[in-house]
């Protein structure tokens, strides 16, 4: 005869179940908490320039000779101060490579699984493994300005990376966001992105063939022409500081031009769109007091703390000009409702745009 009611194997079975089910959803990341991980790696991975730069401006870069151990006979520094500061430098990769970690195992475990989200994470995977290959040629090579150059280009890349990863973080599974600008501004947005990348490439000519080499500094309080003397003693650029310091400040001027236009132009035909604006106002910001900054500093005889800001200003400039243009191409929900309540508060613009009043030339949508 059967037994009435589950057996004691079933109840084992149906334990065992119930005790697994919930270790699954503790293991699942949820939306919001994925999207702190992408911000904690993106606010690290700016860091990590910052305290790059901590150790060129402070004679440092050989202060450990070899790589990956500090000498070719012990892993730790010794008691001198630019093998302990670039040895901390090393170590402060560390925490950068841990939130990177968190960054691809929380896009795997996040529930529904995102392929975009999945590929960005991987993508920084990718750049850490390469700056630190690249950071062991610059150490082997006795700070060849070329790979030092590359050393913080390929810093940007994984900084845009970790950007555009936390902007997609915030979007919910399967939304499809719609542009909020015409082509032709979004052409136009891409062009302020394009020309960042060049203000940063030329900065690197004016680091590249300044004063602050990474090692063997002159003395504190000495003059331009004092550090250029003792920057010789490791390979710089074959270019004028002079020279690069007006190219650069010329590009940034175009920069800044574009970025104006840019800006002019969303308020005429989009101001009621609040994420844009705020996005708009961030990169003028930054933009202006990095100008400000960078005049400071070379008239001032490229004072190292001054240096490190404007390094850090220029990670923060090339953040502003992505978010910028992610805002316009390719808006999150919070931006897009954003724009319909602040479209809302001015009816009668918004019927205007919706007639087709909008002149042949406007370049963007209306909200």
């Amino acid at each position: 005869m059967a037994p009435f009611g589950p057996t004691k194997a079933q109840l084992g079975t149906a334990d065992l179940g119930a005790m697994r089910a919930p270790r699954r959803s503790l293991r699942a990341v949820q939306a919001a908490t994925y999207r702190r991980i992408t911000e904690v790696a993106l606010v690290l991975l700016v860091a990590i320039v910052v305290t790059g730069a901590g150790v060129r401006l402070t004679g440092s870069g050989l202060g450990c000779t070899d790589w990956p151990r500090c000498t070719d006979t012990t892993f730790t520094p010794s008691s001198d101060l630019h093998a302990r500061i670039e040895f901390a430098n090393r170590l402060i990769t560390g925490l950068v490579s841990a939130a990177v970690a968190a960054a691809v195992l929380g896009s795997l475990r996040l529930r529904p699984r995102r392929r975009d989200l999945v590929w960005l994470s991987w993508g920084l995977v990718a750049g850490v493994v390469g700056q630190i290959v690249l950071g062991g040629l610059v150490v082997l090579s006795h700070l060849n300005p070329w790979l030092v150059q590359g050393h913080f280009v390929l810093s940007m890349v994984l900084v845009g990376n970790a950007m555009v990863l936390r902007h997609r973080a915030g979007r919910p599974a399967g939304h499809r966001s719609r542009p909020t600008v015409t082509p032709a501004l979004a052409r136009w947005g891409w062009a302020v992105v394009g020309l960042a990348v060049v203000v940063l490439l030329t900065g690197t000519l004016v680091t590249g063939s300044g004063p602050h080499s990474g090692h063997q500094e002159a003395e504190p309080g000495a003059g331009l022409d004092a550090q250029l003397e003792a920057a010789r003693e490791v390979q710089r650029l074959p270019l004028a500081v002079h020279d690069a310091a007006r190219f650069h400040g010329l590009t940034m001027i175009v920069f800044l031009g574009a970025v104006v236009w840019v800006l002019v132009q969303l308020r005429r035909h989009h101001h009621g769109h609040e994420p844009l604006r705020r996005a708009g106002s961030w990169l003028l910001t930054v933009l202006l007091l990095q100008g400000a900054l960078g005049y400071t500093q070379y008239f001032s005889g490229v004072p190292p703390m001054l240096v490190a800001t404007h390094i850090l200003g220029a990670s923060l400039v090339w953040v502003a000009a992505l978010h910028l243009l992610l805002v316009m191409i390719d808006p999150n929900p919070t931006d897009q409702i954003g724009a319909l309540e602040s479209t809302a508060s001015t009816p009668a613009e918004s019927g205007r745009e919706r007639t087709g009043d909008l002149s042949h030339g406007d370049l963007v949508t209306d909200g």
